[in-house]
């Protein structure tokens, strides 16, 4: 078919139903560059591969973005994934995202635990519980992916320790959950695998010094993300200095490594919420103008291909840490200052002595509302005990009327017989012999051997002869005509 084409071109020109050969070329030029530009800027893929079944990670920021599709991946290759959220595990909507997980991927071992971090006494909480285990807990990897910001134009936050919050989530918190976790760090076995990975962002190039402090004046919601990046960087330097120097009971080296990983630019909610600026109006335009994003941005899944690459090549772990991991390669640093260990030693210094004052007042501040809820309960118990007891006076009270009213309708039943024996008896007085009231009056038996005494009896014996034990009975009722003796 494509050769008589061909050979009908040469010779007879361009069919009419043929388009002009120009718009073809520019048209597939045009989609050709779209392509080109997209598959460019889509980022590298990772090659890297390995078994994670029986591994123990970690992972802050593993319900939206970047942290979700790390979460996703991790658990399909058969890892346990305990995902650090700010909501309780009972919430619905990580009660779900949990289920759909373990649905999806076919791995039942993905947890939740609560970990607020905003919140330092939270964040000491769940990592004072995770190594207060004896053994040590088995932990393979720790993925920090979560992060904030402030949207451009957005006023300064605090969170209630009074610490900004920009600062705390993306630097203090990763800092103080490090600190405390070090010690299950440092405890793993030597052939273990141990990784820390750090998501960190360019826009730390643009940070203003670590030494000169951002304050309330100066303040702005790039200013504080990038400082806050920054310090991260920093800090992983210093921390896997510190995991260095650390003197392992079987005199090996230390098999724990430190990655800083830049996922690039990509559409994830943080992204969203800097385009849009908080605001419907920006998420209009977000909206209407979603090619430029689509083409020039990175989907999620594509920008957890560096976090993916620092967490399953297998060489990485063979060379020292602190290393940057841009684009699923190893890179340098754009600033000096990431490795000064002047600048690594106030830093470390100051986060400390924060850390410190925060929980002091946060201590004081929650034994003090403790207090008063004591305080509270209490007199909440004994206004229970107060409503218990009238409710038991008046239960009395109600019996005891009760039992009163029984008495006197007992009584007022016993007036009204009373009242109609005595009516019943003056109209016995009344009446015949034969009318008595056989309810009061023994039973008489009116037989001529009763009503005669026997001829054997003389007029003496019969008086001292007893009636009833020759037969006699006489009536208790006296004679209707006033009788003077017992009648027969």
């Amino acid at each position: 078919m494509p050769i008589p084409f061909i050979v009908s071109l040469i010779y007879d020109g361009i069919p009419p139903w043929m388009p002009d050969p120009w718009r073809i070329a520019k048209v597939g030029g045009t989609l050709g560059a779209l392509a080109i530009t997209k598959r460019y800027m889509s980022g590298a893929e990772t090659l890297a591969e390995r078994d994670m079944h029986g591994r123990v990670v970690i992972i802050t920021g593993g319900t939206s973005g970047i942290g979700a599709v790390t979460a996703f991946e991790m658990a399909k290759r058969g890892a346990q994934v305990v995902l650090l959220t700010r909501q309780a595990p009972s919430d619905p909507y990580v009660s779900d995202f949990i289920g759909d997980m373990r649905e999806r991927t076919g791995n039942d071992l993905v947890y939740a635990e609560q970990v607020d971090l905003t919140s330092l006494h939270s964040i000491r909480k769940f990592a004072t519980r995770w190594i207060d285990n004896s053994p040590p807990r088995r932990l393979d990897m720790i993925i920090l992916c979560a992060a904030t910001m402030t949207p451009p134009g957005g006023t300064r936050t605090e969170t209630e320790e009074g610490i900004e919050s920009t600062w705390m989530v993306n630097y203090l918190a990763n800092f103080h959950l490090l600190g405390i976790l070090s010690p299950a760090i440092r405890a793993q076995p030597f052939d273990r695998d141990v990784r820390i990975v750090l998501a960190t962002c360019s826009s730390y190039i643009g940070s203003p010094p670590l030494d000169a402090p951002l304050d309330k004046k100066d303040w702005s919601p790039r200013k504080a993300y990038a400082r806050s990046k920054l310090a991260l960087m920093v800090f992983g330097q210093a921390y896997q200095k510190h995991l260095d120097a650390y003197k392992r009971p079987d005199q090996l080296p230390m098999n724990a490594r430190v990655f800083m990983v830049d996922p690039g630019f990509a559409r994830t909610p943080g992204m969203r919420l800097w385009l849009s600026r908080g605001s419907i109006w920006g998420l209009l335009v977000y909206v209407i103008m979603y090619a430029f994003a689509w083409l020039f941005l990175k989907n999620e899944s594509m920008a957890a291909q560096s976090v993916l690459h620092a967490v399953l090549d297998e060489s990485l772990i063979r060379g020292e840490g602190g290393k940057l991991i841009k684009e699923c390669m190893v890179v340098d640093c754009a600033r000096k200052d990431v490795k000064d260990e002047e600048v690594a030693k106030k830093l470390w210094e100051s986060s400390d002595s924060l850390i410190e004052r925060a929980e002091k007042e946060q201590a004081v501040v929650r034994a003090k509302a403790k207090k008063e809820q004591e305080k509270r309960d209490l007199e909440a118990k004994k206004e229970q005990e107060k409503r218990d007891q009238e409710a038991k006076n008046s239960q009395q009270v109600e019996e005891i009327e009760s039992l009163l009213g029984a008495i006197k309708k007992g009584k007022q039943m016993e007036a009204q017989k009373a009242k109609g024996g005595k009516k019943s008896k003056n109209n016995g007085k009344n009446a015949t012999v034969t009318s008595h009231n056989s309810a009061h009056c023994h039973p008489v038996f009116f037989t001529e051997k009763l009503r005669r005494l026997p001829p054997s009896f003389s007029t003496a014996s019969a008086q001292q002869a007893s009636p009833v034990a020759h037969g006699y009975v006489y009536q208790d009722a006296q004679r209707s005509n006033g009788g003077k003796g017992a009648m027969l």
